[in-house]
């Protein structure tokens, strides 16, 4: 088996058990292994410290499969997906929802790979040369443990696939071709899900535990759902009772895909206003018009995809925010997020509570969210934590 030789001075992220190794904590590259192949990481010492998976492109050059000797077989893959799939169990057994992530990457000894389940239809997403290379193992593997699926079909169309030499590739990787539109359930309420040109593999499964959280204050509120992609907020709020909603997005696929979601729920379209346009440049208009609200959401996009830019994104986030908290009523509630993983939750924190004294209100912090639990983080990746939020309500 090839090897690789790490330095002596950077053994300590693998030590604590980080999946990850870059480029500059390799010492010697032992044989040639072509991406996605296993590599034997050893100490300086020569010491055995685990099995990875190689990407010559990639600023990550290994990505751990496990900390050990043990070899890195299609059944160590098969099991790796059986396991997964297994610890999500409850999802299959509660019936409340048929939407939810069945492998999440690193959190589940799996980098590179996300699979999501929507109803009948699986989606896979292959981000690392590792995943990529034991495609078709996945696939068997999926089709084995779900044989009922209909399909499984790839949305491999990341940018980070190119930092790993890979080209993006979309299309059927088993069974029948999803349709135009898979209609989900998640407690109560009903979604059309664009698997094929959607964002991520289609819908916002990770933030779940949150929408279900904001139908306890939505009851007869007034509600802005901002960057509200298909409408998930905002159709729970509905679904809760709010008086109305309305949902922004730059999008107008998005917003066509909202009503029609607004329709399946049989929500009163007198209620629903759908406003397409630049959040920042709308939410300043409904200011300039003196709009309030009793609920806000504001979960936009990831802002920062590397630390260069992430002051620039900590600006945007906090220009959101200040919106925002000048749109809310007195007693009103903000459920603000950042997808960034850069964005660390005590930094988000700062930039959220800055924005609170530009607009010179006082908040409370009701609860601090996160990704759904089928988008678990690992205990020694971090970075697994991507997903942070705050629900606050305005004092007086």
């Amino acid at each position: 088996m090839d090897s690789v030789v790490l330095n002596s001075k950077r053994e300590f992220s693998l030590v604590r058990r980080h999946p990850w190794i870059f480029s500059g904590a390799i010492q010697r590259v032992l044989g040639g292994p072509q991406p996605g192949e296993t590599v034997q990481v050893l100490s300086d010492d020569g010491d055995i410290m685990g099995m990875g998976a190689y990407s010559p492109s990639s600023q990550i050059r290994i990505r751990m499969w496990h900390f050990g000797d043990l070899p890195v077989t299609t059944d160590f893959i098969v099991n790796r997906i059986g396991q997964a799939i297994g610890s999500r169990a409850y999802y299959f057994a509660d019936g409340g929802t048929n939407a939810f992530r069945l492998v999440n990457a690193e959190a589940d000894g799996f980098p590179g790979l996300v699979v999501d389940k929507y109803a009948d239809w699986l989606v896979c997403q292959f981000s690392a040369a590792g995943a990529e290379y034991w495609k078709q193992t996945v696939v068997d593997a999926l089709n084995r443990f779900l044989p009922d699926c209909k399909g499984i079909y790839e949305r491999s169309d990341v940018d980070s696939r190119a930092h790993e030499g890979l080209e993006p590739k979309v299309g059927v990787l088993s069974g029948e071709e999803p349709p135009d539109r898979i209609e989900i359930i998640e407690y109560g309420c009903r979604y059309f899900v664009d698997v094929k040109n959607g964002h991520k593999t289609g819908f916002y499964l990770d933030q779940r535990e949150n929408r279900q959280l904001i139908k306890r204050y939505s009851n007869g509120a007034e509600v802005l759902n901002a960057f509200s992609y298909t409408g998930g907020f905002g159709i729970a709020a509905m679904s809760a009772g709010a008086a109305s909603v309305t949902h922004v997005d730059l999008s107008e696929p998005a917003l066509v895909l909202a009503r029609e979601n607004t329709v399946l729920n049989e929500c009163c379209a007198t209620k629903s206003e759908f406003v397409n346009g630049n959040v920042f440049s709308v939410l300043r208009q409904f200011r300039a018009e003196e709009r309030k609200f009793d609920f806000i959401v504001l979960d936009p996009p990831k802002f920062a995809d590397s630390k260069g830019s992430l002051m620039r994104a900590a600006r945007g986030y906090k220009d959101i925010n200040l919106l925002g908290m000048q749109l809310l009523r007195p007693g009103g509630m903000i459920a603000t997020f950042s997808c960034s993983g850069l964005m660390t939750p005590d930094l988000f924190h700062k930039v959220v509570s800055d924005a609170a004294v530009d607009a010179g209100k006082d908040f409370q912090v009701v609860a601090r969210l996160s990704q759904s639990q089928d988008h678990p983080e690992g205990l020694s990746f971090p970075e697994g934590l991507y997903l942070k939020g705050l629900l606050l309500r305005v004092l007086g």
